[in-house]
């Protein structure tokens, strides 16, 4: 029997994998253990689950680890992960945990994790802890259960015995709440007074909106209820067995999947999130996809017009436009690592009013400094209401003034040979006068700046892929071509 030394489904900022291959009950109690030690919450812990097969006993069973620890859980149900965020954020609460794996594999399931005041976990900050301790407390119920005194991979039990404590556990109904904080990101009776005015005038806002399956259906029904809006709703329904595939955007089917109805239905505007609704994406009255990058400087600057002065924090892939931009609507642009932990760290350290990555993740100061897929949509509806103008228009002159190339992975058998190709074949251009470097970063992978256009080149934490980004000043022909070579480098 081989002892594991590393259980697969920790990863970087959360917990994620196969079930029960690299995640089952067993752990997840243990997990629940493992935080409560860790994390010494000084609160009840609120749990939030999403809608595939296994998350409500994860969801029991997490709460029934966290009292055996002697502390408090609160069950706030079905739904995204921001309203976890949401109940780790109020006053007296000592963290929050969603079991979810976002967009991954039906087959799949996980957890994030999250302190109090929504403050997050990740690998150098107690999640590398949590992980040794949960390797731990699975020896230790294995030799109990008289299955030797180590821990190779697999279920322990059937979970039954896994209940929450009566005396600590207890539903905990924040969705009222959560509805009031999301819609304060926006004038509310404007919004409902713009839209009905289009309305009246026989050019009513139409949306299509895709859930995909995921928990954002009812979300959004709640939110937008009241609004006179015209909306076909796509993949609506919550269903765990993801029926019309994974609900992850990024995916070319998934984009069609929404884009297609936009077209049909001649749509203003088309929206789509992954299955727990922390990210949210756009397409435009034709069905374009509209590339994360460009929604960052539009909400950026949209949520500095009542403080001018104030910051918002981009990542290091494409930065161009955002800089433009922020600057311009005089705000401060502050460049950040890529990540969530990174991001809200900028967020609470700077104040900044607004966080955003090109990865579709939006971060706001006013909800916890924390990540919101719904928050998004209704500034962006306000923005197309009061603006009568369509998405396209919107965001066409940051697409043509900074085209880019949006985020191409190229699995590879050596990443850190293949950046040092790239890094050897830049020189040689350097050397040979055929190109002229204005600036260099490794604050997060291989960044390199020059006069007309520019490329970040970062190693995934998990996998041999390398991730590439390519942005130029006008020139789309530059961006493909300098794209071009640089695959070919990749691939080599």
């Amino acid at each position: 029997m081989t002892l594991l030394t590393k259980l697969p489904a920790f990863k970087a900022y959360d917990v994620r994998g196969p079930v029960p291959a690299q995640l089952h009950i067993d752990m997840v109690y243990a997990i629940g253990r493992a935080y409560a030690r860790v994390i010494q919450p000084q609160g009840p812990v609120a749990i939030g689950y999403d809608i595939r097969d296994t998350s409500a006993a994860f969801a029991r069973t997490l709460a029934a680890g966290l009292n055996a620890e002697g502390v408090a859980t609160r069950d706030i149900g079905l739904g995204g992960t921001e309203m976890v965020y949401h109940a780790a954020g109020q006053p007296g609460m000592g963290g929050g945990l969603m079991v979810t794996a976002s967009h991954n594999p039906v087959g799949d399931n996980g957890i994030k994790m999250v302190r109090g005041e929504a403050r997050p976990i990740s690998g150098d900050d107690g999640l590398a802890e949590m992980e040794a301790l949960t390797r731990q407390l699975l020896a230790e119920q294995a030799q109990a259960l008289g299955q030797g005194s180590g821990y190779a991979f697999g279920p322990l039990t059937d979970g039954s015995q896994y209940q929450p404590d009566p005396q600590l556990h207890a539903t905990l109904d924040l969705h009222a709440s959560y509805i009031a904080k999301v819609r304060s990101f926006v004038n509310f009776p404007a919004l409902q007074q713009a839209l009905q005015a289009r309305a009246d005038a026989g050019r009513p806002l139409k949306l299509v909106v895709n859930a995909g399956n995921g928990c954002a259906g009812p979300t959004f029904d709640a939110l937008v209820d009241g609004l006179p809006l015209t909306i076909t709703r796509v993949f609506h329904t919550p269903d765990g067995q993801f029926p019309n595939g994974v609900p992850n955007p990024m995916l070319a089917k998934c984009q069609e999947d929404t884009a297609s109805v936009v077209r049909a239905e001649k749509a203003d505007l088309g929206i789509a999130w992954d299955g727990d609704f922390d990210r949210c994406f756009f397409f435009d009255e034709a069905g374009g996809f509209i590339e994360g990058y460009y929604l960052v400087a539009l909400l950026g600057t949209q949520l500095l017009q009542p403080e001018r002065n104030g910051a918002v924090v981009y990542d290091t892939r494409l930065t161009w436009n955002t800089i433009a931009q922020v600057e311009a609507a005089g705000g401060r642009a502050l460049v950040s690592k890529c990540g969530h932990s990174f991001i809200k760290a900028a967020l609470r350290s700077e104040n900044a009013v607004y966080g955003g990555e090109m990865s579709a993740h939006h971060y706001f100061r006013d909800f916890h400094y924390c990540d919101s897929g719904m928050i998004p949509m209704l500034l962006l509806l306000e923005r197309l209401a009061l603006n009568d103008q369509p998405l396209s228009a919107l965001v066409n002159v940051a697409q043509a003034a900074y085209p880019c190339s949006g985020e191409i992975n190229f699995k590879v058998s050596d990443a850190r040979a293949a950046i040092a190709r790239v890094e050897a074949a830049v020189q040689a251009e350097l050397d040979a006068g055929r190109e002229t470097l204005v600036a260099v970063s490794a604050l997060d992978g291989l960044s390199r700046e020059f006069p007309q256009w520019r490329f970040n080149l970062r190693m995934s934490n998990t996998e041999p892929v390398v991730r590439l980004n390519v942005e130029s000043r006008a020139d789309a022909a530059l961006m493909q071509a300098k794209t071009a070579w640089l695959r070919e480098l990749l691939t080599a």
